[in-house]
């Protein structure tokens, strides 16, 4: 065991991660069994059941951001931190899941970029995939290297060590079973998460005193009043946004944050979308991402609130937050994205310890999993068999897709490298989520609900949009580092939600006026692709009226939102 490690384990606690880590493998095995052709390979050949999927697609995105990059919200920015569940996740999930997986599921196609491609031809389907793919490289590295800072306080190995031994064992997995291994995969990892988190959260809790000590000891801690107010309560969360204006602040959160960013993640990023259109039928497919939000109203109890003891329990972390600096045992400085380490350090026993530690590297594991899976999709059917080399045989697409598998795995090793030099990796997240996800939910939303947008429309949206972003992210004062002019007195996560807003109005703007001096495409050709020139039938399963009410779509989804708006109220 090396000495300048942050984390002291036992042996139990490395027999119990071993565990885990056969586990993995072994599912990765059985499920290559599966795999007998491209569609088994990238879709699980659509016949899992709802709530196998409905996990799976809430663990998908149980990864760095809601672990460490939550985790690290809390610790900086207190209560409001709940806004990227409760705002900015829930209301789009239940959107997708009534409103959009039937055009997804019942149109067949394989991937979000294929659907765009129907709709609006190869010239947006192109700066889709290929948008879609450079954002999925990057986010795989984020996960990379947030596993890879795990395995580094365990072992204490030097960094690119653990990079590469992280990557491994993601890839062994994937290649082997393809989608279905990352599902049963992370179907398991949503409860190690769980077990994880929701020890430290208790008795991290109990530590301060429960609750009202937490309360207690944050307000103690802030500089002022005001401070303390901002931090244990929800609205209007301008010290997450950094706005002065209160109003200004909860525009941001709702519009920025709450529409333009979530509906844009949830609505249209394959990562997740992959995981509904691996379900057995067309409402398993639209109840995925609802089952997947009952679990996702509580992670904030065991990601956020962690972050917040963690703030006020961890001398390392006081400090941190105090504006002081401090050096873990490696020699590099600490910051809040290592919450949630030193408060396992801090309040765990062995044996804990080591399930906390199986926990994150679950976390990250499937995060960067669902990345790679969703990559190797676009890759081979979108950008290979579209552009490159089409009309080939089924296995020859098998191969390339684990080709991709492996060279993705590769290029996040190096991307992780970018995720580094960010202290809270919300920022460097969101700001991507600007980038690629705003335009391209301004230009779905669209064309769905209106037929005469043009193809052309379609692919000069896309690009207009994500290029505002980068110029807003490039004016703001921190966006993109050293490298941001400071022009726009915006900085942190407020500047990505500014940028994200900035992306959707000038797509929609462009794809409107653009559209009013072209030629749409025949109503004909738009079944299945436009709200209004679908009919009712091809969008729900007829068997789903004869369903008790809690297997039913639209009473899941309501109960779903009625929790989220009782819990923004009390919060």
């Amino acid at each position: 065991m090396a000495s300048d490690t942050i984390i002291d384990a036992a042996f139990v606690d490395y027999l119990i991660v071993a565990i885990y880590f056969g586990f993995v493998l072994g599912i990765g095995l059985l499920a290559r069994r599966q795999v007998s052709d491209s569609v088994d390979f990238f879709l699980s050949g659509r016949s899992l059941p709802a709530w196998v999927t409905g996990l799976a697609f809430v663990s998908a995105n149980l990864g760095a951001v809601e672990i460490m990059g939550m985790s690290a919200n809390g610790a900086e920015f207190g209560l409001p931190a709940v806004h990227y569940f409760w705002i900015g996740a829930i209301p789009a999930m239940l959107f997708l899941g009534v409103v959009m997986m039937p055009f997804y599921y019942g149109s067949k196609v394989r991937s979000v970029p294929e659907f765009m491609l129907r709709r609006f031809g190869p010239p947006a389907h192109l700066v889709n995939a290929v948008s879609f793919a450079v954002a999925q490289l990057l986010i795989a590295g984020i996960n990379l290297y947030l596993l890879a800072s795990i395995i580094e306080a365990l072992l204490g190995w030097e960094l690119w060590v653990s990079l590469v031994v992280a990557a491994i064992v993601v890839l062994a997995y994937i290649t082997l079973g393809g989608l279905s291994a990352a599902i049963y995969n992370e179907v398991l990892q949503f409860f190690v998460i769980v077990a994880a988190l929701l020890p430290l959260t208790l008795i991290g809790l109990h530590q301060v005193g429960g609750w009202g000590g937490l309360k207690e000891k944050i307000t103690a801690a802030a500089p002022d009043a005001t401070a303390a107010d901002q931090q244990l309560n929800s609205w209007p969360g301008s010290n997450l946004t950094g706005f002065d204006s209160d109003l200004l602040s909860v525009i941001g959160i709702v519009f920025g944050l709450g529409f333009v960013l979530s509906f844009g993640y949830w609505t249209t990023n394959f990562v997740e979308v992959q995981r509904a259109m691996a379900s057995e039928s067309i409402s398993a497919a639209r109840k995925t991402p609802i089952i997947g939000a009952f679990p996702k109203i509580f992670v904030p109890f065991i990601t956020i609130l962690p972050g917040m003891i963690a703030a006020v329990a961890v001398l390392e972390i006081q400090k941190v937050k105090g504006g002081g600096s401090v050096n873990d045992p490696t020699g590099a400085p600490v910051e809040f994205n290592d919450s949630l380490l030193y408060l396992m350090r801090d309040v765990l026993p062995n044996g804990l310890l080591g399930i906390a530690i199986a926990g994150l590297m679950a976390a990250f594991m499937a995060g960067m999993a669902a990345n790679i899976s969703a990559f190797n999709t676009v890759f081979s059917y979108d950008l290979w068999q579209s552009y490159a080399v089409k009309d080939r045989e089924d296995g020859y697409y098998l191969k390339i897709g684990r080709l991709a598998t492996v060279g993705a795995t590769v290029i996040a090793i190096f991307t992780a490298g970018l995720a580094s030099n960010f202290s809270n990796i919300m920022d460097y997240l969101q700001t991507l989520f600007g980038f690629f996800n705003a335009p391209l939910f301004a230009t779905f939303i669209l064309g769905m609900f209106w037929k005469r947008m043009t193809p052309t429309a379609g692919w000069v949206g896309l690009v207009s949009g994500t290029l505002s972003a980068i110029l807003v992210a490039f004016l703001s004062e921190d966006a993109f580092g050293s490298a941001s002019l400071g022009v726009i007195p915006l900085e942190g996560q407020g500047a990505s939600f500014v940028a994200a807003g900035a992306a959707f109005v000038v797509d929609i703007v462009l794809s409107v006026v653009i559209s009013l001096g072209g030629t749409p495409k025949p109503a004909s050709e738009l079944r299945g692709l436009v709200w209004s020139e679908t009919p009712k039938e091809d969008l729900v399963d007829a068997d789903e009226a004869g369903y008790p009410w809690y297997r039913r779509t639209l009473p899941l989804a309501g109960i779903a939102l009625a929790a989220v708006i009782v819990l923004n109220i009390v919060f």
